[in-house]
């Protein structure tokens, strides 16, 4: 067989569930391991359930520090946990400065603030490895109550519904690293594409665990690949089939401005700041009055059925993208 070279972005999904399928024991305490669409482990400790989850900032330098932080915990609170520990390997290039360094700390710590959570550990250095800088953070939180919520909770019957716009980091990252293809564009619609990371936000660490704490069954944030990668994932996880409204899915206007001015397709552009969550149809109105008083859209957009995969309101299939948006034009 001839091998296959793997463009920038995730790897193939294909690939990845070959790579976790194992034939090895797990170990009794492993609550929940790798999984396609699951964004982080559970393991039980005597205190309760510990919430692990490790991502790279690989797509973009601006904001380096505050998208290690924020990333990895929404991957922690889309379980229903509070993140609260923080772990980061920071890599530089060549030539770094010390005011740079800094400067990343002071966005974490920020971030860190903002979210609850503490650093407690991790590795800095200056490498030829690397020819920009690399975060990669590990955050862990807990449930001392012994409860998560996982994407694979979805349930034949439940509801779907979306919290927080889309795509919000993609618009930032292409509206920052693509600026000068963007001339053509109003300059208030970049300006606002690019602030995206603080407005809207791209953090659902409150949604995430107030979704939970309203009973929701399931819970996935749609990273590289967009919603439309979040949903098949979900389904993939779950062992479901999705069914989604077009017309309901809440986009970020400024964000897909900038998708389009670039040619790129806003459904698999990369979507931190928005959530995916499940919940029993008798518990979609009270969970939508309380999600609405974190000043963050909420609604109503799918439900889950029996089968697989994903398709729109007419039952036509929405495709699972080959590769993220922003990888695709940052990096042909």
């Amino acid at each position: 067989m001839t091998p296959t070279s793997i463009p920038a972005g995730k790897v193939p999904v294909e690939l990845l569930a070959r790579l976790l399928s194992t034939d090895q024991a797990v170990p009794p305490e492993i609550r929940l391991g790798p999984a396609v669409g699951e964004d982080a482990c559970a393991i039980d400790v005597d205190a309760g359930v510990l919430i692990a989850a490790t991502d790279p900032i690989t797509l973009t330098t601006g904001e380096l520090g505050r998208y290690g932080v924020i990333v990895n915990a929404n991957d922690v609170a889309v379980m229903g946990v509070r993140p609260r520990w923080f772990l980061a390997v920071v890599l530089l290039p060549l030539g770094t400065t010390d005011q740079a360094v800094e400067a990343a700390f002071a966005a974490m710590r920020a971030a860190l603030d903002e979210v609850g959570a503490a650093l407690v550990g991790g590795h800095t250095e200056v490498t030829a490895a690397v020819n920009q800088p690399v975060i990669v953070g590990q955050m862990l939180g807990l449930a001392t109550d012994g409860r998560i919520v996982t994407t694979a909770g979805a349930r034949p019957g439940d509801v779907l519904v979306q919290i927080g716009e889309a795509p919000v980091e993609g618009a930032v990252v292409l509206a920052t690293e693509a600026a000068d293809r963007l001339a053509d564009l109003a300059p208030d619609v970049v300006a606002a594409a690019s602030r995206g990371a603080g407005d809207p936000g791209i953090s659902i660490v409150d949604a995430a665990v107030t979704a939970g704490s309203l009973g929701a069954t399931a819970m996935h944030d749609p990273t590289e690949g967009g919603v439309a990668s979040g949903l098949h994932e979900f389904a993939v996880a779950a062992g479901v089939s999705v069914r989604v409204d077009r017309s309901k899915v809440m986009w970020f206007e400024p964000g897909v401005a900038v998708c389009r001015a670039l040619g790129a397709d806003p459904w698999a552009t990369i979507a931190s700041g928005c959530l995916l969550a499940t919940f029993p149809p008798d518990r979609v109105a009270n969970a939508l009055v309380d999600l609405s008083e974190l000043a963050q859209p909420a609604a109503v957009i799918g439900v889950i059925e029996v089968g697989t995969g994903v398709c729109d309101q007419n039952g036509d299939p929405i495709a699972w993208p080959a590769r993220d948006e922003v990888a695709r034009i940052l990096m042909p």
